[in-house]
């Protein structure tokens, strides 16, 4: 599934947009291959850009995982245990604690990117997991 009909409001958009062709065109015909033809450009485009993105995030996270440094080695995988610490203290022991010792307790801010953090970290390791299961069968 490409970006143009996974996400349907940027479809529209270049729809919108294509929509000039037809003022420069005058043979139906020609004006809707001209149309899909930049709609499989803009999509080519697209992914390889995402591709591009993705080994080069793939490179940085491989050199730190080869890292002398233990701390070069995890800082992730310990970022993501503290976050996980926080959402657990929060909705987990917090609840349970705060009904026994009511005014003892207390909850910790969540800072706003810690959500976005959150899914990049688990969508990182997901997506890491699932090139490596991909690479090893070829």
């Amino acid at each position: 599934m490409g970006v143009l009909t996974a996400l349907p409001g940027i479809g529209k958009i270049v729809d919108k947009g294509l929509d000039v062709v037809d003022q420069f065109v005058t043979d139906k015909d020609q004006a809707r291959k001209l149309k899909n033809d930049i709609k499989k450009q803009i999509e080519t485009q697209t992914h390889e850009e995402d591709i591009a993105e993705l080994k080069a995030q793939t490179s940085l996270v491989k050199g730190e995982v080869k890292g002398e440094s233990w701390l070069q080695r995890n800082w992730r995988p310990m970022l993501m245990m503290v976050v996980i610490l926080i959402i657990a203290n929060n909705y987990i022991l917090v609840p349970y604690l705060g009904a026994i010792f009511p005014n003892c307790i207390h909850v910790l801010d969540l800072p706003s990117g810690l959500w976005a953090l959150l899914n990049v970290g688990v969508g990182g390791y997901v997506g890491g997991r699932s090139v490596e299961k991909i690479k090893d069968k070829n």
